[in-house]
């Protein structure tokens, strides 16, 4: 069978079934990041891979603005779980047409971000490449238990840190050159997204999230993950989608790209009802936008989104998947 036909995410749940665990191994393949147990430690570990032409563009995108997303995606997998990042490994492939000067550049942008996060580049290789290629791969630490995607139960509260959508709109607006009032604060939520440490690390020690994963490939595509991990469905309220202004602006308030579009890098989380007032409370402390979208339901329902009169909204594209 051809890949296209099987997908991304069926292609990543075959190497899945097909990957054996070895000592230490609490979950690996198939959430945010693995969750190895060394010597009373938990540790964290998650990789990502960025391709010239395929997750990026250099006519649009600057070599720092690249080099601090690439770590930031990276934290917003050990974010999702509920830990602290420390170690990096970086492997490029570099065309020989490069200069010595936009990989400098790169490398600024990743220690602008890991100095703030306090994430020490430890290792990694270099090659020459066709295309400039990216591999990274993040080490973290877990005071507390990670949290996985597989806790959300029906009934549950569905909530979002942040706004929805702006990275891609962002990127439309990048390759249109748009300088319309308000293009610059999406653009800048594309190229240097905000991995949510301290909201993660917050929810993770209080034990009000009982699944979370971060929004990288759009809202209902890793809704769905969270869905068929923990056995559940999922209801959104369409009026409930958290946008911002510059997306209103340039929408009208349309929520199809916050709906399917990737990138943003926020947290989606499920919690008890019982725990409304304690999730208001925390949002306070963390100062950002915490929103309930929906909730979960019986696994037979799917997910669906509800328009302002509570029926449900015709879904078309669910996220990104490279295969499709």
């Amino acid at each position: 069978m051809k890949i296209g036909k099987v997908g991304e995410f069926g292609l990543i749940e075959k190497i899945r079934q097909a990957a054996p665990y070895g000592r230490g191994v609490r979950v690996g393949i198939g959430d945010d990041a693995a969750w190895l147990d060394s010597r009373g430690t938990t540790l964290l570990v998650t990789a990502d891979l960025l391709i010239e032409k395929i997750h990026f563009d250099l006519r649009w995108t600057s070599f720092y603005a690249l080099g601090y997303k690439t770590l930031a995606v990276n934290l917003s997998d050990i974010a999702a779980m509920g830990g602290t990042p420390a170690y990096l490994t970086l492997s490029l492939g570099v065309p020989r047409s490069f200069r010595s000067e936009d990989v400098e550049e790169f490398y600024r942008g990743v220690r602008a971000l890991a100095a703030r996060s306090g994430v020490s580049i430890v290792g990694g290789d270099t090659s020459r490449a066709e295309r400039f290629f990216i591999s990274a791969a993040l080490i973290g630490r877990a005071p507390h238990r990670p949290i996985l995607r597989n806790g959300a139960r029906r009934g549950d509260d569905l909530y979002v840190t942040g706004t929805l959508g702006d990275s891609a709109l962002g990127l439309k607006l990048l390759k249109k050159r748009s300088r319309q009032s308000g293009a610059g604060y999406l653009i800048r939520r594309h190229n240097f997204p905000t991995a949510r440490l301290a909201a993660g690390a917050l929810l993770a020690r209080s034990g009000l999230a009982k699944a979370m994963i971060d929004l990288s490939d759009g809202l209902l595509q890793d809704l769905g993950h969270i869905c068929k991990e923990s056995g559940v469905g999922a209801e959104i309220c369409e009026e409930a989608l958290p946008l911002s202004n510059a997306y209103r602006k340039f929408t009208a308030g349309d929520p199809t790209i916050a709906l399917g579009g990737g990138e943003d890098y926020e947290l989606l989380f499920s919690a008890r009802p019982r725990a409304r007032e304690k999730v208001e409370r925390l949002k306070a402390r963390l100062g950002i936008r915490v929103t309930r979208i929906g909730r979960c339901v019986r696994a037979g329902d799917g997910i669906k989104v509800l328009d302002r009169r509570g029926r449900p909204r015709p879904l078309a594209r669910r996220g990104y998947d490279h295969f499709n």
